[in-house]
């Protein structure tokens, strides 16, 4: 009897790189993880990583996967964190270092792209893809040949094959998901045009393994490598969300949400953007606020103890808007809106109880922009991240919203590229 072939994602997140093997019937059969890409900050603002370090991180993943498993992959995707670029020669040599997602430096290249892009493009901003291509540009341009966001230089190294992209990961580079097209202002900005990679939908199959791959990741020669998506969207693919109206809200350091809809809706100056996923769009924005607040004043175990003791049935009385210092993104912008934290009772019950309960407030917020701008109210809300398994915040959170609140049973990033690696088999990863 053959084996039944296996599936291979891989997820560079900002903490480290994992991999996990999904079967075909979607359980998840082996993981791997290794510590991430060492983080260089030249200056305050500036936050740098080479990328061979991101291969050795990969490899160190891949291979502490049980070489059984790694035998039976037949195809492998790879999400990267968007907005991280580089720029490579021709045979993607590295000629610049890669400027991380968090990087802050184009400061004048976004002004640059404002003055040159629509109000709707994703490459506003001085985190943009394209914002920092732009300074490196301008001080890299040496031997340069390819720019490339960090999934793009890892799906080079995997294939041989260099210059191509993904729909999610180009977005922040000024890729028009509408026309799916380059377009035609990014001539403006003195960007060869030649530079930009091809772009295809994720999960379209790019090829299989390169030799030299296959042998440092023990994988067959004869697995297909599917173009990739972001580490975020990843992580949405992971919970099974398929429908126009399904939203996922992942509670992490931050709270972030995304929900599939039937058309985009874009305003970038108010942290909304979509991206094209198949047959729909995933529309979303995500707040400062988050679990990092909640762990400047609680430890895992006061957490759970004190929310316990909440009725979430109850207001608590409080109007807070839990930030972990000034500035919000979405879904107020506002670079420099302060916390609010006062009063603050003695009672660390109803304390804590207000906290959640402003978070609740600030996810319907951000579904009530969505809405105004065209997207559908969720259906349902499915959660990821650490305070997913808070039932009481999540019964809080469902009485706000006024719409079911599920735990997801997936929200790996990995698993999530594990999903999408399908497509390059013939099969669906949704939506």
């Amino acid at each position: 009897m053959v084996d039944a072939p296996l599936t291979l994602g891989i997820d560079l997140g900002t903490s480290g790189t994992r991999a996990c093997v999904v079967d075909a019937a979607g359980r998840a059969v082996a993981w791997g993880k290794a510590p991430g890409a060492a983080l260089h900050e030249p200056r305050p603002g500036w936050r740098e990583q080479r990328p061979t370090d991101w291969w050795d991180s990969l490899r160190a993943a891949v291979t502490a996967l049980p070489a059984a498993a790694r035998r039976r992959v037949a195809a492998l995707a790879v999400d990267g964190t968007s907005g991280t670029v580089l720029l490579a020669d021709g045979a993607g040599r590295p000629c610049s270092p890669a400027l991380r997602y968090d990087d802050r430096r184009a400061t004048a290249e976004a002004a640059a792209i404002a003055r040159a892009a629509p109000a709707g493009s994703g490459a506003h901003g001085a985190s943009s893809g394209l914002a920092k291509l732009l300074w490196l540009r301008a001080r890299h341009r040496q031997g340069a040949a390819l720019a490339l966001t960090q999934a793009d230089w890892i799906n080079g190294r995997l294939t041989g094959h260099w210059g191509r992209s993904d729909e999610n990961n180009a977005l922040k580079l000024g890729y028009d998901p509408l026309a799916r097209r380059w377009p035609d202002w990014l001539a403006t900005l003195d960007l060869p045009r030649e530079w930009l990679p091809a772009v295809q939908p994720p999960g379209t199959p790019l090829g299989p393994l390169a030799d030299g791959a296959a042998a440092a990741l023990g994988l067959p020669a004869t697995a297909r490598v599917a173009a990739g998506t972001t580490d975020s969207i990843a992580a949405f693919l992971a919970t099974g969300a398929d429908t126009p109206g399904d939203a996922v809200t992942s509670l992490g350091s931050t709270l972030a949400i995304k929900l599939v809809a039937g058309r985009p809706v874009f305003d970038p100056a108010g942290g909304v953007y979509s991206h094209r996923l198949w047959s729909h769009w995933l529309a979303g924005g995500a707040s400062n606020s988050g679990g990092a607040v909640l762990r400047r004043y609680f430890s895992d175990a006061e957490l759970a103890e004190l929310s316990a003791r909440i009725d979430p049935e109850r207001d608590s009385g409080l109007d807070y808007y839990p930030l972990p210092g000034p500035g919000e993104r979405f879904p107020v912008a506002d670079p420099d809106l302060p916390p609010r934290l006062d009063p603050r009772p003695a009672d660390s019950v109803r304390f804590l109880h207000g906290l959640l309960e402003g978070m609740a407030r600030i996810e319907r917020r951000g579904y009530q922009r969505l809405a105004a701008l065209g997207a559908p109210w969720p259906r349902q809300v499915l959660t990821v991240g650490g305070g997913a398994a808070n039932p009481a915040w999540r019964r809080l959170r469902e009485r706000i919203l006024g719409c079911p609140v599920r735990r997801a049973r997936h929200g790996e990033a990995a698993y999530g590229a594990a999903l999408l690696a399908r497509r390059a088999l013939g099969g669906h990863s949704r939506p």
